[in-house]
């Protein structure tokens, strides 16, 4: 990524990659430029990253949504090809590279490649969503390092102030060069205080070694509850990437955040029925080994062997 594009949050940067997209679709002639969305993503609660937010109860209320989105199921790469095939207005993708709010789906290792190599042939951008997945957080600074990929643009937010607010839109060839002077502006976009905590942020990822911890703590929690949860029926999947974890089960599952919290634990349950965990990358293996024993307790307690049946009359 050669230029980059600083706001306050990931919602901010989402909207300047959105712009980039229209902008190159008008500057190619195309009057409705069309970027394509993924089902079960989440991009911001902005108007237009709501709009290409594929989650219905985030959007009730708020239509008149913006259009200029067409949607295909996450990971399915045909379902790309056949909106190739029949949209003539689409000018870019838009994907997170790992569903964080749609429940940590993780998808095949060629469907990364796959999109690139569609949007080189349909002159499209590939445009990622890093908010959640950036940063060290899934063992690589970028989740699309896993891959043998390089995209147009990257948006991150989050962990990249860990708690200051601070987002970027980052770009490379021809899409670092679609903004003009005047095009686009944000009123404390890279201000001195938001950027020197983001570049504190950045080097103690690599001085301290974060990133290679994450995919090790995050390797260890995995382990920690397939040991104690292996085999169970309630256990639909898990499914991990770094600290980014997600624990499905066979029934919704809601109330375990409440649960947790009594238990001096945080996560988060989406989906209905998947425990989202995104512990902090400095996580020691004594506490990475504490989380999995707690949320596998947490699960039996809950939907699993050491749930309370009723009594028999």
């Amino acid at each position: 990524m050669s230029n980059c594009f600083f706001s306050n949050s990931g919602a901010e940067a989402n909207e300047a990659a959105i712009k980039i997209a229209r902008l190159h679709g008008h500057q190619r002639n195309i009057d409705t430029p069309t970027i394509i969305v993924m089902e079960g993503s989440f991009h911001g609660r902005t108007l237009a990253t709501l709009s290409a937010t594929s989650n219905r109860q985030v959007q009730a209320g708020f239509e008149p949504l913006v259009s200029g989105f067409v949607r295909a199921p996450f990971n399915d790469l045909e379902a790309v090809r056949t909106i190739a095939k029949n949209n003539g207005n689409v000018v870019a993708i838009l994907v997170e590279p790992i569903q964080g709010e749609g429940g940590i789906h993780i998808p095949d290792d060629n469907y990364l490649p796959e999109l690139r190599a569609l949007c080189n042939e349909n002159d499209w951008l590939l445009m990622l969503d890093e908010v959640q997945t950036g940063n060290g957080r899934t063992g690589k600074y970028f989740a699309y390092q896993h891959y043998p990929v390089k995209p147009d643009v990257v948006t991150t937010a989050k962990g990249f102030g860990k708690g200051v607010p601070i987002g970027v839109c980052m770009a490379a060839g021809p899409a670092a060069t679609t903004f003009q002077p005047g095009n686009h502006g944000s009123t404390f976009g890279g201000n001195p205080l938001a950027c020197a905590a983001a570049l504190a942020v950045i080097n103690t990822l690599f001085d301290d070694n974060l990133i290679d911890r994450a995919h090790r703590m995050g390797q260890l929690i995995k382990e920690t509850l397939e040991q104690q949860l292996g085999g169970a029926d309630y256990l639909t999947e898990i499914r991990q990437k770094g600290l980014m974890i997600g624990v499905e089960l066979s029934e919704p599952c809601t109330p375990l955040v409440e649960l947790a919290l009594a238990k001096g634990l945080l996560l988060n349950v989406t989906s209905e029925r998947v425990i989202r965990l995104l512990p902090p990358l400095i996580i020691t293996e004594e506490e990475a080994l504490e989380i999995g024993t707690c949320v596998a307790k947490l699960i039996k307690t809950y939907v699993g062997d050491d749930r309370k049946k009723p009594r028999e009359r």
